[in-house]
Order: structure tokens, then sequence, then C-alpha cells
């Protein structure tokens, strides 16, 4: 997942076959594009994350990724480093007595290519509002597609949340008071819920138990708004089924379990082989 976090913009400032981000080197092979580089992953260490899909949710799976990666990352590469590139200059971590201007030439010269390339896609010939109405017609279409679901394609884990994730990530922390960031914590909390229950399943270290993140409630109006505390929510979904719908009632909830009471720190994987091990005593 963590590769989908690696900003396709900086390929000009790194060396990558075919100058495409992201790119491995694996036992001095080097493979670029994330849909090689899983094959070529998963053809040498023996995993798939998509071997619970039928052939009709592979086919979902593969268009909602392309969607995400060919036409949603550019509304929000246009929202990082052209319509918000003062709050992006700040983050960017630089030290030394030129930091400053260094800083404001990696962000203007990343500018430049951003909106050169956005103009060759096509969607960079659009307006500022229509390229945002786009943003929000995709984001609309993933929360409508994940629903009260615990990932895309249900409970278990697939390919397609390493691309969803890592592109509402950026909206989720690295784009503070724009659109996106408002829409995700405000009327679409759902994606909101699924990017911390990531965050959190992957990297604990990630979370403190003072975590501020914020949501606003979907009642709020545009001159009041009120905040609630997002973490106490977001692992809470309704992914799986049960034989006795007795038992769910059960099942003590804590933060750090769905709602079947299963671990959200575990991962599929070995859920999957305990699983199979019972069934084999």
């Amino acid at each position: 997942i963590s590769l989908y976090l690696r900003r396709k913009n900086l390929l000009y400032f790194f060396p990558g076959l075919q100058r495409k981000m992201p790119w491995i080197e694996y036992n001095h092979k080097k493979v670029s594009g994330t849909e090689f580089i899983i094959d070529f992953l998963e053809e040498k260490l023996g995993v798939n994350l998509n071997k619970n899909l039928g052939p009709h949710e592979r086919a979902v799976s593969r268009a909602v990724t392309k969607m995400v990666e060919e036409h949603f990352y550019w509304t929000l590469a246009y929202c990082q480093w052209v319509e918000n590139l003062h709050e992006t200059r700040k983050m960017i971590s630089m030290y030394g007595p030129f930091s400053d201007l260094l800083k404001w030439i990696l962000c203007h010269l990343t500018k430049g290519i951003v909106k050169r390339e956005m103009y060759g896609h096509g969607i960079g010939r659009f307006s500022e509002d229509e390229i945002y109405a786009l943003m929000e017609k995709d984001m609309r279409s993933l929360a409508g597609l994940l629903g009260d679901k615990k990932y895309i394609m249900g409970p278990k884990l697939s390919t397609v949340d390493a691309t969803v994730f890592g592109h509402l990530a950026q909206a989720m922390w690295t784009l503070p008071g724009t659109r996106p960031e408002r829409l995700i914590k405000g009327e679409l909390i759902n994606l909101a819920m699924y990017c911390e229950r990531i965050r959190r399943k992957f990297w604990p270290e990630w979370h403190h138990d003072d975590d501020n993140t914020l949501y606003e409630s979907e009642e709020s109006s545009e001159t009041s708004k009120t905040h609630s505390p997002l973490q106490d929510f977001s692992f809470y979904s309704r992914t799986e089924t049960f034989d006795e719908e007795g038992t769910e009632n059960s099942i003590s909830h804590t933060p750090d379990t769905d709602y079947t009471g299963h671990s959200l720190f575990d991962s599929d994987v070995d859920m999957d082989d305990c699983r199979d091990q019972e069934q084999g005593k």
C-alpha cells in the first residue's frame, strides 16, 4: 500500500525506469508502474490479495482502480500542486540556509509539470470549478461503492484498497482546509472511517490516543459546524454475515476490534491461516 503514498509527480526528481513512479528494485530487478509491480511481487512472493474475488468482482476492482489512478489522481494533483501550493510548501521538510528558496523552486517546478501534464491528459483544460466537480463525482462514487463495508470489495482486503487508500489518504491528511478534505470528513464520512481503519490496521505506530482527527456532522450548517472525534467510530463496519443472528449481541466491542470481535490489527492473511488450521483439526 505504501507504494501509492509516493507522489507520481516526484518522478522528475528521482531516477526510475521509464520516468515512472512508483518503482522498485528487487534482487537487482527493477520494475516500474504500480500494476506491473503488483504482478511482479505476487509472482515472486506467492501472494494474491485478489484470491477471494470472482470474475465480476475482479472486473469491478480493475475499473475502480483505473478511475482512481487515471482520473481522480489528477484532480488531487491539481488541488495539491496548483490550487493549494502554499500549504503544500509548508509540508516539505528541507534544512539549511537556502531551504525556503529550494522549497519555492521545487514547488513551482512541480506546479508547472502538473499543469502541463494535466493539459495533455485533457482534464487540465477544464475550469477550477469543473475540476472540483469531477473530483466530487469520483469521491461520491467511491463512497457509494464502499457503503458500510469494511473494504471496497467486502470484508477482505484486495489490491483496489491499496489504490483507493493511497489517494484518499492525501485528501484526508495532506490537504488541510481544501474541498476534498471537507468532503471526506463531512458528508462522505464513511471514506474517512475507511482511511482510519486502514491506517490503524497497517500503521499502528501512526496512531496516537490523543489523535484529534475531526469530522463534520452531516447536520452541520455552513455557518455553524459541530465537530466530533473520528477515532471512536473509525473501525465499525457491517461486512460479514452470521449463521446465527443471536451471536452478534454477545460480542464485546473495543476501538481496536470490528463488530465481530476480531482485532483490526491482525492481517487478513493471518486470520485466514488461523481458520484453515482450525478446520484441519
